[in-house]
This record gives C-alpha cells, sequence and structure tokens, in this order.
C-alpha cells in the first residue's frame, strides 16, 4: 500500500480513537485464507480399503472453512476446489496468488505400499529441501498429481516428480515466507497432536509443487495414513474429520491473533486499545514486551536460537513456548527495542501484558 494511505489511515485512526467501535474497525481489513483439498476429480490421490483421499480431504476442507468463516467475519475464504472435480496444481497457487491471500493451507492423507506396514500419525510440511528419504517419498507422491495434467513437462519446467534430480532446486530456493510458514506449521501440528489426540511426525519440509507456486505463507497437512487400517477408520469418520478441521482452525486462529497484534494500523494508540473483557484500573500496571520466537521446544537460558538476546522470558500457551526479550511501560521504548529485536527476528511484535498477564 502506498505511504500516502498510510497517512490517511494514520489521520483515521486519530479521529475514531474516541471511537468504541475502534477496534472492530481495524479488523475489519480483509484477510484471505485459500483452502487446498488434494487431488479430485480424475485422481483420487491416496486410495485405502474403503475410501479415497480427495473425499476425506474435501470434506475436512469445508469444514475448517466453515469454522474460519463462522468465527472471523473478518476473514475471506476461497477454496481451490469446493467439489468432486481436478484442478491443477499451478492452478491452485494461480487462485491464491491472484487473490493475494495471507495463508495457503494444503491437505491430504498419507499412504505407503500395501505391501508394507502402514505407520500412523499427522505431519505439516513447509517448502523446502527434504532431509529424509521419507519427506522425500512424501513430495513425490504429492507432486506426481501433475502428471494427470497435459503437457506436464512444459508447464512446470522439466520437473519430473519421480527423479530425485528435479529436486535440486528445492535446495537452492529461498522462501521468503518461511519463517511464517514454520510457524503457522508449528502450531497447527501441536493442535493435531494435543487437540484431536493424532500420533506426532512433526514439523518437515520437502519439495512441494503446490508450496513453491504460491506467495504467500503456505503449509501442507497430510492429515494420517489412509493405508492404516485404524487411522482409515478415523479419517473416514464425521468425527474424525470435525476433529481433525477443528485443531486446524485452532491453530488458524492463533496465527490470525499474532497476524492482528503485528499489522494493527494503530499502533500509536496501542495503550488506549480495547482489552479484550478486562478493563485497566488505576492500580493495574500495564507492560510492553517483544515477543520474537514461539516453539513447542523449551530452550535453556543462553541458547543459540535467542541469537544472543539476554535476558529471554517465556511463557505457555496453548501448549506452545512463547519467548520475550525486554519490559517496558514505554511506548516509545518498546519501539525502539522492536526495530533492534526485528533485524535478528523480522517476525517481532509487541505484546501487553497487566499484572503479568498477556493482554489477549
Amino acid at each position: 500500500m502506498p505511504n500516502k494511505h498510510y497517512l490517511v489511515l494514520f489521520f483515521l485512526g486519530a479521529f475514531l480513537s474516541l471511537c468504541p467501535a475502534q477496534l472492530s474497525l481495524a479488523q475489519n481489513n480483509s484477510f484471505t485464507v485459500v483452502i487446498d483439498p488434494g487431488h479430485g476429480g480424475k485422481d483420487p490421490g491416496a486410495v485405502g480399503a474403503t475410501s479415497r483421499e480427495k473425499d476425506i480431504v474435501l470434506s475436512v476442507g469445508l469444514k475448517l472453512g466453515a469454522l474460519i468463516e463462522k468465527h472471523h467475519p473478518d476473514v475471506k475464504v476461497l477454496y481451490t476446489r469446493d467439489r468432486d472435480h481436478f484442478v491443477e496444481l499451478n492452478k491452485r497457487a494461480e487462485i491464491a496468488n491472484k487473490a493475494h491471500a495471507d495463508l495457503f493451507v494444503s491437505l491430504h492423507c498419507n499412504a505407503l505400499d500395501r505391501r508394507r506396514t502402514s505407520p500412523q500419525g499427522v505431519e505439516t510440511f513447509v517448502l523446502g529441501l527434504h532431509r529424509s528419504k521419507d519427506n522425500l517419498d512424501v513430495a513425490k507422491a504429492e507432486n506426481a498429481v501433475i502428471m494427470y495434467e497435459e503437457d506436464y513437462s512444459v508447464t512446470y519446467e522439466g520437473f519430473n516428480p519421480n527423479e530425485p534430480e528435479s529436486y535440486i532446486i528445492f535446495e537452492f530456493m529461498t522462501n521468503a515466507f518461511l519463517s511464517q510458514s514454520v510457524y503457522l506449521a508449528t502450531i497447527v501440528q501441536n493442535q493435531l497432536v494435543t487437540g484431536a489426540k493424532r500420533v506426532n511426525r512433526n514439523v518437515r519440509q520437502a519439495g512441494f509443487l503446490v508450496l513453491r507456486e504460491v506467495a504467500m505463507p503456505s503449509i501442507l497437512v497430510e492429515l494420517g495414513y489412509i493405508s492404516n487400517p485404524q487411522e482409515e477408520k478415523y479419517l473416514k469418520s464425521s468425527s474424525g474429520q470435525h476433529s481433525l478441521a477443528n485443531a486446524i482452525y485452532n491453530g488458524f486462529r492463533e496465527y490470525k491473533r499474532e497476524h492482528d497484534k503485528k499489522s494493527y494500523v494503530f499502533n500509536s494508540e496501542t495503550s488506549t486499545r480495547t482489552i479484550s473483557s478486562q478493563s485497566v484500573g488505576p492500580s493495574d500496571e500495564k507492560e510492553f514486551r517483544i515477543q520474537f520466537l514461539t516453539s513447542s521446544r523449551k530452550y535453556e537460558k543462553g541458547s543459540k536460537a535467542f541469537k544472543g538476546l539476554e535476558p529471554v522470558e517465556h511463557y505457555l500457551d496453548g501448549g506452545l513456548y512463547k519467548y520475550t526479550y525486554g519490559s517496558t511501560t514505554s511506548q516509545t521504548e518498546i519501539n525502539r527495542m522492536l526495530r533492534e529485536v526485528r533485524r535478528k527476528f523480522r517476525d517481532a511484535f509487541v505484546i501487553e501484558l497487566v499484572n503479568g498477564e498477556r493482554v489477549k
């Protein structure tokens, strides 16, 4: 957005500072999420004993979208497909890019050859270089969808999903949205494990064509192994699909909350914002800190993960460790600190605490 638009928003914010609708107006800014149920139509995806990947992921995707629309009227939900038809990988990315989407969530089911004993569990992928054969195998299976497309070797510039050499390109790619993607993947994976009670197969990196093409934070969720009889029963059940959709939604909700904190246009009015259902009395002390890192791991004091920041504190939220630096009651001071921290952690942002408790 041009700088002149920021000036307009700034003065509008000053005018609305006396208006009780200030927060709701800010939250009406558009946020778009694209839900991508994999496969479809002539491409069934992985096939279990009694179910197909394309049907399971479409059902979970629609349930996820309905939850977002119900609880977030400021969010626009788009689908790469909302029925059983085939959509090329590059078209899926095109839908998201044309909409200038803020998030891209691709849904899939895993599978192993029936001659092998199938594991169970969920894993959430971000774009990157696969560090293990298992990650490569998953990427190859999902990328093989392009072979249903005409002239795929031309469309994808000679990419062959079955040739390991084709994946060398991912070693040289830098994803501008990797940190946000990893953050979203971490909280979604955590919710799938703690909320939906699925077996944890961790957050991973691999070379997925559909993630390579989108210009926004993006993740690919493998909801479970359709080749495992017990897990297939769960995946095709209504209760299982609702549980999976709800877990991914809870991860989205956390991501959106942090996004709103960072992109809130009335930064200069932070100290006068509405504070959920709480009110700040004369004796309540407001504190500002810089939140710079979120992880499922608990890091020890002086960890290399902090990149030299000290002292660092943390708090637990939704099963995740959230690390903060600095503490001040001055808006000016915290903004100065934020500029310093963002040299090391680009996505760092300011959080507020009242009497030691974070303001939601």
